[in-house]
């Protein structure tokens, strides 16, 4: 056959009834198809379009986030912080309650726009959730009572027979779990439940971190601090929110950036006595 232009076979038109089963095949192929991603919201937007930033906090976080129990006014350096950010954003802060046993959920739920209260930065948590640059950090303490005779230092908690108490949901628990080579652990579901495991006489230690340590010595006449001998697991201290906004994320850590730029973060701390565990 001659390769000419008169010669090549061309493909007929598609007649009514075709074109009408065309158009019925790209509309169930549409039906079929996943739908696109809608974009995220924009939280920035949101929380400046509704005036209030929303944020998480745990009210038994002494020095941190604590509500006292006779006044129900709230006190601490990430409410400090909280109401600096509010400020800087143009906003009004309303606290929410959650806990470290919660957090991950209350922010996928959108109970708040950001978490204030000292979370610490672990794998776990940072697989559900965005921190922003830490703004504290702490190693881990040990509470026992006055009268415990088995307990004089550090190298006496891991050791066959004592038995350590943690909070569930902290890093206290993930960590001594990995840690505990001879100690018993037990877990408990809430910061007042270790509390009395020890007072008790159930078990020997708790563990705690720096701010909520200062609590009980300030606090209670029972209580005697552990400390480590050296650096036994210092974590760093961080804000969090939802993942995949970039715009607020980036607001934030600009906000936190400034803090510690001016000194405020520093002077918030030291309003607290956590200047301390600042992170530089």
């Amino acid at each position: 056959m001659m390769n000419c232009p008169s010669c090549v076979r061309r493909r007929p038109a598609l007649t009514a009834p075709r074109r009408a089963l065309a158009c019925a095949a790209l509309a169930l192929c549409a039906l079929l198809a996943p739908p696109a991603r809608a974009a995220g919201p924009d939280r920035l937007a949101a929380v400046q379009a509704a005036q209030t930033l929303r944020v998480c906090i745990w009210p038994d976080y002494y020095g941190i986030s604590f509500r006292n129990p006779k006044t129900l006014q709230l006190a601490g350096v990430d409410i400090d912080n909280a109401r600096e950010l509010a400020r800087a954003l143009g906003v009004t802060p309303r606290f929410v309650d959650s806990s470290f046993a919660t957090l991950a959920d209350d922010l996928a739920a959108e109970r708040c726009d950001i978490a204030m209260f000292a979370i610490g930065i672990t794998p776990a948590r940072q697989a559900r959730m965005r921190f922003t640059q830490p703004h504290l950090a702490s190693d881990i303490y040990a509470i026992t009572t006055q009268t415990n005779r088995r307990i004089q230092g550090w190298a006496d908690i891991d050791q066959p027979g004592t038995v350590v108490v943690v909070a569930k949901g902290t890093l206290h628990e993930t960590v001594m779990r990995s840690r505990l080579k001879a100690a018993t652990l037990n877990v408990v579901d809430t910061p007042a439940a270790r509390e009395q495991e020890v007072q008790s006489g159930r078990a020997d230690v708790f563990m705690t971190d720096y701010p909520f340590s200062r609590r009980l010595l300030e606090n209670s006449d029972w209580a005697r601090l552990v400390a480590p001998t050296g650096a036994y697991h210092v974590t760093p201290y961080a804000w969090a929110v939802q993942p995949g906004d970039d715009r607020f994320h980036a607001r934030v850590e600009q906000v936190l950036a400034e803090m510690k730029r001016d000194g405020r973060l520093l002077e918030n701390a030291r309003r607290h006595q956590l200047d301390a565990i600042v992170a530089r």
